[in-house]
C-alpha cells in the first residue's frame, strides 16, 4: 500500500546524538574543540539531544556555530550565565565524578525558574480528592494532558520552558498513563472542549501507544469534548514520522479516525524558522496529515539569533500559508532556562511582530501575538502608546484564568528594558493590575 507517497521517498532510521556520542558527527569537525567542550558543559545543565535528519537536511554546517538551526538545538556557551558556565568548566575540567557534576548541575538548575507560572502548584487538578499529576487545567475550556510514553523529543529546543522534563527533575515532571482519570474528569467539568495532548513530544510514541490514549477518549463519546490537539514538533524534527516510519499509515489512520468521529483533530506545529519547512519531506509529512482532515496551526516563540527579524517571520507565516497552515502564536521566550539568552525587549518583540504582520495577506493574520503565558494567563503585547502624557504598554489577555479577564486592555509603565509580564508595574499610578486581586484569590484556592 503506497497511500502516503512512501515509494517517492527513502525510509530513513532515527539516529539520535546526545552528550554521549555527538563527537561522533562528522560535521563536528567544522567545530573547534573549544565549542565542542562549550556542548559538554552547557548540555551537562541543560538537556541535549539531537538527530540525524536536524543535523543532516536542516543545519546549515558552514555557518555554524551561527546557524539558527544549531542554535537552536545544540547547547551552545550563551545559554548559561557565565558564572554557571566556569562552575561547570571548572568541575568538568578537573575531572569530577558523574555524581559531582550532577549535583553542581542540579545547584544551578534550581536558579533557573524549573517551575515558571506556577505549573506544579496551581496547574494540576483534583479528581476525587486526588492530585492529578499528569494533567494541567489552566483555562476553562483546555485541559492539558501529558501521557508518560511522550515526555521526550525527537530533539530538544534549547530554549524550551519544560527542559526539568528531560533532565531528571522527577519532583518537575508532568505524566501519567491514566487516560480514565481524564475521561473521569471531563465527564465531572463539561466546560472543558478541548484536550490537549503534549508533553515533551506525543509523537514519539508508536502509533499503538497514542491510541490507548486517543480510543478511550472517543469511545467515551464525551458529549462536552469537541477539539482534540496534540502539541508537536515532529514536522520539524522528524517528519519522516508521517511518511515513512513503520507506523505512519497508522498514525494517519488514527487522524482520520478523530476527524471521522466528529472530533476536530488540530496540529499544533511548531516551527521557528522557515528552514524547518522547506525539505520536500516535511511538505509531503504536512500534505498526509492535511488529508485525515486534521488542521495544522503553528506558534513559536520569538527567539534572539534565531528568528528575530520581520523577514523571517513574515516568510514563516507566507509559508505556511502556501502550505494550508494556519498561522496561530507569536510567544515571547518564558521566564525559565536561558531566558536571559534568548529573551527580547517586549517593546522589539512588539515591533517585529507588527512589521511581520504588515508584510502578511489577511490569510496570514491569523497569527496572535507577541504573547506571554504568564501566571494570569496569555498576556498580549498590543504596543507602545503615550496617553496623557505617560508612555505606556498596552496589553490585553488573550487567554486568563478567569475568563472574564480576556480582552479587556489594560496598561503598564513603559519600561525598555522589560522582557517578561513581571518587569511591568501599573500604568497611570495605579497600585494592581486590575486582575492581580482575583488573581491572589485563585492561587490560594
Amino acid at each position: 500500500m503506497k497511500t502516503n507517497g512512501h515509494s517517492d521517498f527513502s525510509v530513513q532510521n532515527y539516529k539520535p546524538y546526545t552528550l554521549r556520542n555527538f563527537r561522533e558527527i562528522p560535521q563536528m569537525e567544522k567545530l573547534s574543540e573549544e565549542e565542542k567542550f562549550a556542548i559538554e558543559v552547557v548540555g551537562s545543565v541543560l538537556p541535549f539531544k539531537a538527530n540525524n535528519y536536524v543535523i543532516d537536511e536542516l543545519i546549515d554546517w558552514d555557518n555554524a556555530p551561527d546557524d539558527p538551526i544549531f542554535i537552536l538545538t545544540f547547547p551552545v556557551k550563551e545559554l548559561l550565565k557565565d558564572e554557571h558556565f566556569n562552575t561547570m568548566a571548572d568541575l568538568i575540567r578537573s575531572g569530577a565524578s558523574k555524581n559531582e557534576i550532577k549535583a553542581k548541575a542540579n545547584e544551578i538548575r534550581l536558579q533557573l525558574n524549573p517551575n515558571p507560572a506556577g505549573q506544579m502548584e496551581h496547574n494540576v487538578p483534583q479528581y476525587h480528592k486526588e492530585k492529578l499529576e499528569g494533567i494541567q487545567h489552566k483555562y476553562r475550556e483546555t485541559a492539558l494532558f501529558f501521557p508518560s510514553q511522550g515526555q521526550t523529543c525527537h530533539a530538544y529546543c534549547s530554549f524550551c520552558f519544560r527542559w526539568p522534563q528531560f533532565v531528571g527533575m522527577k519532583d518537575y515532571r508532568f505524566a501519567t498513563r491514566e487516560i480514565e482519570k481524564l475521561i473521569g474528569y471531563l465527564r465531572e467539568n463539561p466546560q472543558v472542549t478541548d484536550v490537549l495532548i503534549t508533553g515533551g513530544d506525543p509523537m514519539v510514541m508508536k502509533a499503538e501507544i497514542l491510541e490507548q490514549y486517543i480510543n478511550p477518549l472517543l469511545e467515551a463519546d464525551l458529549p462536552n469534548l469537541q477539539n482534540i490537539r496534540i502539541g508537536s514538533k515532529s514536522l520539524s524534527y522528524w517528519p519522516y514520522k508521517f511518511v515513512t516510519d513503520r507506523d505512519a499509515d497508522k498514525t494517519l489512520d488514527l487522524f482520520r479516525k478523530v476527524v471521522d468521529s466528529g472530533i476536530h483533530l488540530a496540529f499544533m506545529a511548531h516551527f521557528n524558522h522557515p528552514v524547518e519547512q522547506e525539505t520536500a519531506i516535511v511538505k509531503k509529512a504536512v500534505q498526509n496529515i492535511q488529508q485525515t482532515g486534521a488542521v495544522i496551526r503553528t506558534q513559536s516563540p520569538l527567539l534572539y539569533k534565531i528568528n528575530d527579524h520581520p523577514d523571517i517571520w513574515a516568510k514563516m507565516w507566507q509559508q505556511q500559508v502556501q502550505m494550508g497552515i494556519i498561522p496561530y502564536y507569536m510567544f515571547v521566550v518564558r521566564n525559565t532556562g536561558a531566558q536571559h539568552f534568548y529573551g527580547i525587549p517586549l517593546e522589539r518583540a512588539w515591533h517585529i511582530f507588527r512589521e511581520a504582520y504588515q508584510q502578511t495577506s489577511g490569510l496570514g493574520r491569523t497569527v496572535r501575538g507577541p504573547s506571554m503565558s504568564a501566571h494570569p494567563g496569555k498576556v498580549q503585547i498590543l504596543g507602545v502608546e503615550e496617553i496623557h502624557g505617560e508612555k505606556v504598554f498596552v496589553l490585553r489577555l488573550i487567554q486568563g484564568r478567569n475568563p472574564d479577564w480576556v480582552d479587556r486592555p489594560f496598561f503598564a509603565k513603559y519600561n525598555p528594558d522589560a522582557i517578561w509580564l513581571d518587569d511591568l508595574k501599573p500604568a497611570f499610578g495605579r497600585s494592581k493590575f486590575f486582575f492581580e486581586k482575583d488573581l491572589k484569590k485563585i492561587s490560594a484556592k
